[in-house]
């Protein structure tokens, strides 16, 4: 089961004291997708708040408190990105529909796929009042049964496993880019695969067929491994531009960087900007209407101790959010980068930073994952108050001082319960909602923190 724990006075996690009074969630796991309940426990059972770190006896578990959550899914599937719909903007009606498109990464080369999956029917996973539930168990079987989540997935050829894949809407066309093991980048339109996921007509003519529709472009410029705008391991970036009937890209690499290029941003105020980290320990910014070789702007030489692994721009102010190996979160204020001085950083994760991403809305509000199989949620905003402490005070009936102490004021929420998490993305048309991905699958929430 997944774990959360908040560093709030709402939510706690619970420790499992015992190997009893927990039902046996068996009947409620889908083929598919499940939604996941950790069921009651009796009296017999003792809980907690657990932190990271912290020991476990032999005979506890954790288990995720279903308080700390509006909506919580999970299933299987590798890296990915949100795909935009026409569904609206800003939803907060239940149940939710969510598009995603992911790549797999199988061991043999010509196994794996780009998919696009159709998540509907996510339903509000916390109980309102016991009232709600009693009225639950007058509705009909087949009712019940809408309540579970639906998961439609459409799939291509992918040659090579998908070690990074991105989405944009480009006139009125979904296009992604995949970043191929085999060095290779590549635009697919996914026009035909929406459509299947959508219809099952289609569908059906989709899988009978075996359709597998072709990329519309390939770069094979990169010696070794590049992502879009594609920064290789041997430290070269390359900018791609549409020429009306293809893309053009400029064989005259932006250089700068010592070491592999780890990601790239594009700024979301300026066209022309994007930033870019690498394991030099460096993170520079670049605009493109300056020649390759001058059109690096600004730079951070040693912006982490080790490699900094992922960067994020904020929508609304010019900051920008990275995580590195060592384990930092850091904030930059673009308006003080050549002082070298990072406006906010926390150490809270044990290991390095995998993905991190602010708020699309919410200036002050990022996420953050790490190796140590953490996903948490953070408010700059958040300061040392009368408020914060008498949050922290209200939990001290079931964590310590010394951890409370520990835990940085802005800390909204920690997210536990995958394995080797590589990737999480706010949904930017529903509030609040968060899509990560790990070793063992992904998961689909909305905390109450959110």
């Amino acid at each position: 089961s997944s774990t959360a724990a908040s560093a709030t006075n709402d939510v706690k996690m619970k420790t499992n004291a015992s190997s009893e009074g927990v039902e046996d969630d068996d009947d409620e796991n889908y083929e598919d997708m499940e939604s996941d309940t950790t069921g009651t426990a009796t009296a017999a059972t003792s809980s907690k708040v657990y932190l990271p770190g912290d020991p476990l006896n032999e005979d506890e578990e954790l288990i995720r408190d279903d308080n700390a959550y509006e909506l919580f899914h999970e299933a299987q599937t590798g890296n990915f990105d949100i795909i935009p719909d026409t569904l609206g903007m800003n939803r907060s009606q239940y149940p939710h529909t969510v598009f995603i498109v992911c790549g797999t990464q199988a061991e043999k080369t010509d196994r794996n796929s780009v998919m696009v999956i159709k998540m509907s029917n996510l339903v509000k996973t916390q109980k309102d009042s016991e009232k709600e539930e009693d009225s639950d168990n007058d509705d009909s079987e087949d009712e019940e049964e809408d309540l579970k989540p639906e998961f439609e997935s459409a799939s291509l050829k992918h040659i090579g496993g998908v070690n990074r894949i991105r989405c944009k809407l480009v006139g009125d066309r979904k296009l992604a880019s995949t970043w191929s093991e085999t060095g290779k980048v590549h635009i697919w339109d996914l026009t035909r695969l929406l459509h299947a996921v959508n219809d099952s007509s289609i569908m059906a003519s989709y899988v009978r067929n075996q359709e597998s529709p072709k990329p519309l472009f390939t770069f094979n410029g990169h010696t070794t491994e590049g992502v879009l705008v594609t920064g290789d391991c041997t430290k070269n970036i390359h900018v791609w531009k549409p020429n009306g009937t293809g893309w053009f890209v400029d064989q005259q690499p932006y250089v700068g960087h010592t070491g592999s290029v780890e990601d790239i941003q594009w700024s979301p105020n300026e066209q022309s900007v994007f930033a870019s980290c690498s394991v030099d320990k460096s993170i520079r910014i670049w605009d493109i209407r300056a020649v390759p070789s001058k059109a690096c702007m600004l730079v951070e030489q040693n912006a982490h101790t080790t490699d900094v692994n992922v960067i994020s721009w904020n929508n609304k102010e010019p900051f920008i959010l990275s995580g590195g190996d060592d384990g930092f979160i850091k904030v930059w204020d673009l308006r003080q980068f050549s002082h070298g001085t990072p406006v906010a950083s926390f150490k809270h994760h044990h290991s390095s930073i995998t993905s991190v991403e602010w708020h699309h809305t919410d200036s002050s509000v990022f996420a953050a994952a790490g190796a140590d199989n953490q996903v948490t949620l953070w408010d700059l905003a958040v300061e040392k108050d009368d408020e914060s402490a008498n949050n922290k005070t209200s939990l001290t009936s079931v964590v310590s001082d010394n951890q409370l102490e520990n835990l940085p004021d802005q800390l909204l929420f920690i997210h536990m319960g995958q394995t080797d998490i590589k990737e999480l993305h706010w949904h930017k048309q529903i509030p609040g909602l968060l899509v990560t991905t790990a070793q063992n699958g992904f998961n689909v929430f909305k905390t109450i923190s959110a």
